[in-house]
């Protein structure tokens, strides 16, 4: 060891630094999970808008327990993908609070794009509000989990 020159020394902590950001970057929910919280989305903004509020109130209820069941398992953002499965240490213990405050900040903009909509005189303005946000979370759930993570460094 004695003979490790300091630029040796310096690439090595790079590399091993880069592969640390690397398997972080894997760390977040499977694509299926955002799918299906997508999927989830819609079928409570069309209940919503058939149903009375009590139903649709009760449909709430069912989902979120259902999506609790299903998301204590992954909230840790350590088992992404089969390929991988980081350390708490790597994953950090912020990334439930990150997902849950991401859902309670979707849940927030639905309820405006459906004030906004319905002010407009949009026919079944609930249901076009969370299309427009299952969309967003479908398709771009990661993006959002990976960006969020990074500003609050979890």
């Amino acid at each position: 060891m004695d003979d490790v020159a300091p630029e040796q020394a310096r690439s090595a902590l790079d590399t091993v630094e880069r592969a640390r950001r690397e398997i972080a970057d894997e760390i977040g929910l499977p694509r299926g999970y955002w799918w299906a919280m997508a999927a989830g989305w819609v079928v409570l903004g069309v209940l919503g808008d058939v149903l009375p509020s009590w139903a649709a109130g009760m449909a709430t209820v069912v989902f979120s327990a259902g999506h609790t069941a299903v998301a204590s398992r992954l909230l840790d953002g350590r088992r992404r993908t089969d390929r991988l499965r980081v350390s708490a240490a790597v994953a950090g213990r912020r990334v439930p609070l990150v997902v849950v405050g991401m859902l309670a900040g979707l849940v927030l903009v639905t309820v405006a794009a459906a004030l906004a909509l319905d002010a407009d005189g949009a026919d079944h303005a609930g249901i076009w509000a969370t299309v427009l946000v299952a969309a967003v979370v479908g398709f771009g759930g990661p993006e959002i989990l990976r960006v969020l993570r990074r500003w609050v460094r979890a």
